[in-house]
C-alpha cells in the first residue's frame, strides 16, 4: 500500500504544481521538467524513511497495464489525416533526422570502442544500455523513452544519468533553435533553397468529440483483450501502438486531445514507480558520455541542413523538425512561432508523430548494438 501511496502522492503533486501559475514553480519546471520530478520524489521519499520497494509488485503493475495503455493512448493521438498537410519535403526532413538520432550512435561507437576510455565505459560499465532510452527520449519522449528502458535493462543509475544529461542539452538545445530559425532566411540563402511554399492549413472541425469516458474504455479494452492474447512484452507493444493507429483513423470524431492528456498522466505514474527503484548513490556523471551525446546531436542538426539542401525545402524546417525529435510537443510549437506562427499546428503534428514512432526507432538502434557491439 505504502509504494501507491508514494507515487500517488508524487503524480498529484507534480500535475498540479505543473499547471500552477506561479512565476517561481515555472522557473523550476524550467530547468527541471515535471518528467524527471516524478521519478526524483519517489526516489527521495524511500531514502528519507529508509524503505527499499524495487522489489515491490507496483512494478509488476506498471509492465502489465500502465506502459501498455500509455503505449495506446500516446499512440491513439495521432491524426493520419492532419498529417497529410503536413507535405511529404517537411516529413522526409523529420524522418531522416529520426533515423540518424537510431542509427548514428552504433556507427560512433563502432568506430571508436578501440580507444580504452570508451569500451570501459560503453562495454564494461554498460552505459550502451543508456542509448536505447536517449533515442526514445529524443524521438518519441518520456513514454517511448521509458519503454525502450526496459526492453534494454538499463540500470537505474544510467538511466538517471540519461534523464539528467538529457535535461541539460535539450534544454540547451532549445535555446539554440529559437536562436537558429530566427536565421532562416539567411540559411535559405546560403544553401541556395529556393522553395519557400507554405504547407496547407490544418483546420479543426467543430463537431462533437467521442466522450471521454467512451475513450477511456476502448483504451482499457484494447490493453486488456492484448494482455489475454499476448504475453510478450515486445509484442503488446507493437500490437496496442498499431491498435492506438487504427482507433485514431476509424473512430468518428475521436477525441486526440483527451487521450493525449491521458498519455501523459499515465507517463507520471510510470516515472514516479520507476522512481521507486531509484538510489541516489549509484549515480555517475561522466565526461566523455556527454561528449558522445553532443556529438550525436550536432551531428542530427547538419544532416538535416544536408536534406534540407538536397530537397530543396525553407530551412526554417530544420529546427522544427528538431525540436519535435529533440524537444517535443509543447517546444516545436513554441521555436516554431518564432518564425511563422501559422506553422504551429504542423509542429505539434509532427512532434506527436515523433511520439508514435520513437519506440521503434529505439527497437531498430537495440537490434544494431547487440548485433554490431554487444
Amino acid at each position: 500500500m505504502i509504494p501507491w501511496l508514494i507515487c500517488g502522492f508524487t503524480v498529484i503533486a507534480v500535475y498540479f504544481l505543473d499547471k500552477w501559475e506561479n512565476r517561481y514553480i515555472k522557473i523550476i519546471f524550467e530547468w527541471i521538467p515535471s518528467i524527471l520530478l516524478a521519478y526524483l520524489i519517489p526516489a527521495g521519499i524511500c531514502l528519507l524513511i529508509d524503505k527499499d520497494y524495487s522489489q515491490d509488485a507496483i512494478h509488476d503493475y506498471s509492465l502489465s497495464f500502465f506502459i501498455p495503455m500509455a503505449i495506446v493512448s500516446v499512440m491513439s493521438s495521432l491524426s493520419l489525416r492532419q498529417l497529410k498537410s503536413i507535405g511529404w519535403k517537411p516529413i522526409v526532413v523529420f524522418v531522416c533526422g529520426s533515423f540518424w538520432i537510431a542509427v548514428f550512435p552504433v556507427f560512433l561507437l563502432y568506430f571508436s570502442l578501440e580507444l580504452p576510455e570508451i569500451k570501459e565505459l560503453f562495454l564494461n560499465q554498460e552505459f550502451w544500455k543508456g542509448i536505447p532510452p536517449v533515442v526514445g527520449g529524443w524521438i518519441g519522449g518520456s513514454t517511448s523513452q521509458l519503454v525502450l528502458k526496459e526492453l534494454v535493462a538499463c540500470p537505474e543509475n544510467i538511466f538517471l544519468t540519461v534523464l539528467v544529461m538529457d535535461n541539460i542539452l535539450v534544454n540547451i538545445w532549445t535555446i539554440l533553435m529559437f536562436q537558429g530559425i530566427k536565421k532562416s532566411d539567411f540559411l535559405n540563402r546560403l544553401l541556395k533553397i529556393t522553395n519557400k511554399t507554405m504547407p496547407e492549413s490544418i483546420s479543426e472541425t467543430n463537431t462533437k468529440k467521442t466522450s471521454p469516458l467512451l475513450c477511456f474504455l476502448l483504451l482499457i479494452a484494447a490493453v486488456w483483450l492484448t494482455s489475454i492474447v499476448v504475453s510478450s512484452f515486445v509484442a503488446k507493444i507493437i500490437i496496442l501502438s498499431l491498435v492506438g493507429l487504427l482507433l485514431s483513423s476509424l473512430v468518428k470524431n475521436w477525441n486526440f486531445r483527451f487521450v493525449l492528456k491521458i498519455g501523459g498522466i499515465l507517463i507520471l505514474i510510470v516515472m514516479s514507480i520507476l522512481g521507486l527503484k531509484l538510489k541516489f548513490n549509484l549515480v555517475t556523471f561522466d565526461l566523455n558520455f556527454l561528449g558522445f551525446l553532443i556529438i550525436w546531436l550536432v551531428s542530427h542538426f547538419i544532416i538535416l541542413m544536408g536534406v534540407a539542401k538536397v530537397l530543396n525545402v525553407n530551412t526554417a524546417w530544420i529546427p522544427i523538425a528538431s525540436m519535435a525529435n529533440v524537444g517535443g510537443i509543447a517546444t516545436a510549437p513554441a521555436v516554431t512561432a518564432a518564425y511563422e506562427p501559422k506553422w504551429m499546428p504542423h509542429a505539434i503534428i509532427l512532434a506527436i508523430l515523433s511520439m508514435a514512432t520513437g519506440t521503434f526507432w529505439g527497437m531498430l538502434t537495440i537490434y544494431l548494438l547487440q548485433t554490431f557491439l554487444v
